[in-house]
């Protein structure tokens, strides 16, 4: 089972993740970028505002994708994997391409591997401004509210596009009320 928790940043993917690794401590946990040697490099690199080109940026993501699938997803595959972000991110956050486009190059790259389960936080746009004000930014978060609402719009989007199956949770529902339909939407799906 690959499991993957999605949203834009602030929707409370750690927060959820930590109480996921209570309640799966035999989970293997990871995260899109950054869970490989070079992933963990790939993502300083976009995080720091290295890549000048969003297209640049893009294919880093892409290469540390592929190096995830094969390094972490792959040779867990008789495993729950559990991630922090998927190709769904990495199909959302390239909007300068078409989606169509983008989503044959994510799916190059994880040689067809999809979440079995995805589930996606979302903020409303009172939410996330609340949220991005409350912290410091960075490279991505600083691009500002309308992006991450087109991001968010473009991770609804890739998540129906692929047919996978999914739940939408409002990110502002208090924090155990999301843990509890996160699970009760992973058991119910298991069976």
């Amino acid at each position: 089972m690959y499991i993957v928790i999605e949203g834009i940043d602030t929707a409370g993917k750690s927060t959820q993740l930590d109480i996921l690794q209570k309640k799966y401590p035999n989970a293997i946990f990871t995260k899109e970028p950054g869970a490989t040697k070079i992933g963990k490099e790939l993502r300083e690199m976009v995080l720091n505002g290295r890549a000048k080109s969003k297209l640049a940026e893009m294919f880093l993501f892409l290469a540390d994708r592929a190096e995830h699938i094969e390094e972490v997803v792959l040779p867990n595959k008789d495993k729950i994997v559990i991630s922090d972000r998927s190709l769904i991110s990495g199909i959302a956050y390239a909007k300068e391409l078409p989606l169509e486009i983008v989503t044959s190059l994510n799916l190059i790259a994880t040689n067809n591997t999809l979440p079995t389960y995805i589930v996606l936080l979302e903020l409303s746009r009172e939410e996330l401004t609340k949220r991005l004000s409350a912290k410091e930014n960075d490279n991505i978060e600083s691009r500002g509210i309308e992006y991450l609402l087109e991001i968010q719009n473009r991770l609804k989007e890739s998540i129906n596009l692929l047919k996978i199956n999914h739940i939408f949770i409002d990110a502002k529902e208090p924090i155990e009320k999301i843990a509890n339909k996160i699970n009760e939407f992973i058991t119910n799906s298991k069976k």
